[in-house]
């Protein structure tokens, strides 16, 4: 099953690579997330039931097949106008600028990196089928975990690939909660978005020491109960990711590459946790008019922050002279105006990985065209704001 998982993953991502380096442009940053779902997922966790109490079985008579909910299709895209705030400071060097406080405020700057990337609407379907049991029947669950890369033209930069922990179902069967484990990570410093500048420089150990990825994994939902009550984007769990990189943690090429072998602990932690779905509940009427109680298939939001971060070293710090010379020779030219950043995303069930994508580009406004959307995949409505539900 795994096998076939990266598959078609590697053939979701080789189709979007090429459609990508049509568009590739230097300024261009497009991350991909990936919310993955099981259809084995259920099955196991009834087995940790099962094994645990039999007397707790889930086994309910569910509506029939008809009433299991399909998957939409989330076309169209959100676009979004971002000030770069105190990065468009850092990134600027002050004609003035003769102290080495003013070097070291602005390489600071420059030192941290951070992006947000959010579900463009509700992904549907927690469960694959709705219950007559509850609202936290976790019979039929289908989400498997997150994912998330960005793409460098034809390479994979970034990869971070977290699915739900098979050694602690137990915890969904007692607690209603469940946990993480991180099972893939491809990452580069070298080819991160450090330092970040609009001038042309690039990481190094050498200058910036120690890299740090970081990620916070939130899940919300809204939904409601029998007791007439509405739960509107309810924190159900958090997660966090750290990732510290010093340069002998790479190989040759610049990269981390970790993939974990089935049922063996993580190299890297998730630290967190998060409450399954609350089913949303709705009443209905048979064909003989009696009236039966039913909870939906349980829909959510993520929003996932990613966050890279280094350091100045001491040799870089002594050469603060030097560097702010080479800088001045790069600075703008006269007259430029800070970039104003762009964000668009899109999001969509892709059939072949059986998992919802979340497709967020962020560039320079004056980059971002009809033409580039089209290209990357993004179109599907005309002009901006959120697509069709």
């Amino acid at each position: 099953m795994r096998n076939i998982y990266k598959l078609s993953l590697f053939l979701l991502i080789f189709s979007f690579s090429a459609c990508f380096t049509k568009a590739a442009q230097k300024d261009v940053s497009v991350y991909k997330t990936f919310i993955y779902t099981s259809s084995d997922l259920a099955d196991e966790i009834q087995r940790v039931n099962d094994q645990q109490d039999d007397t707790r079985r889930f086994d309910v008579d569910l509506l029939n097949a008809t009433l299991g909910a399909v998957k939409g299709i989330g076309s169209g895209y959100v676009s979004a106008f971002i000030d770069l705030g105190v990065n468009a400071i850092g990134n600027l060097i002050t004609r003035n600028a003769r102290l080495q406080q003013e070097w070291e405020e602005t390489v600071k700057k420059e030192n941290t990196w951070s992006t947000t990337i959010s579900s463009v609407q509700d992904v549907k379907d927690f469960y694959r089928k709705p219950s007559t049991a509850g609202a936290l029947d976790p019979l039929n669950m289908n989400f498997d975990g997150i994912g998330c890369m960005r793409l460098d033209g034809n390479d994979t930069v970034f990869f971070v690939s977290c699915h739900i922990d098979r050694s602690k179902l137990n915890r969904i069967v007692n607690h209603s909660k469940f946990e993480l484990v991180l099972d893939t990570l491809i990452l580069s410093p070298e080819h991160s978005n450090l330092p970040n500048t609009q001038l042309p420089l690039t990481y190094s150990f050498d200058e910036r020491g120690k890299f740090n990825l970081s990620m916070n994994i939130k899940l919300t939902s809204s939904w409601f109960t029998d007791a007439i009550e509405l739960h509107n984007d309810a924190l159900l769990g958090e997660f966090n990711i750290n990732v510290p990189v010093q340069k002998n943690d790479v190989d040759s090429l610049g990269f981390i590459r970790y993939y974990r072998s089935d049922d063996e602990p993580s190299k890297y932690a998730v630290v967190g946790e998060s409450f399954i779905v609350p089913r949303s509940y709705m009443g209905y009427r048979d064909s003989d008019g009696r009236y039966n109680n039913i909870w939906g298939t349980g829909q959510y939001k993520l929003d996932i922050e990613i966050k890279e971060t280094c350091e100045i070293t001491p040799t870089y710090r002594d050469n603060w002279k030097a560097d702010r010379k080479m800088r001045n020779k790069l600075k703008p030219s006269k007259g430029f105006f800070p970039t104003v950043w762009q964000t668009v995303s899109s999001q969509h069930w892709d059939e072949i990985t059986k998992s919802w994508v979340i497709t967020t580009l962020k560039a320079p406004a004056g980059i971002i065209t009809k033409e580039l959307i089209n290209q990357i995949g993004l179109g599907g409505t005309t002009g901006g704001g959120q697509g069709s539900r």
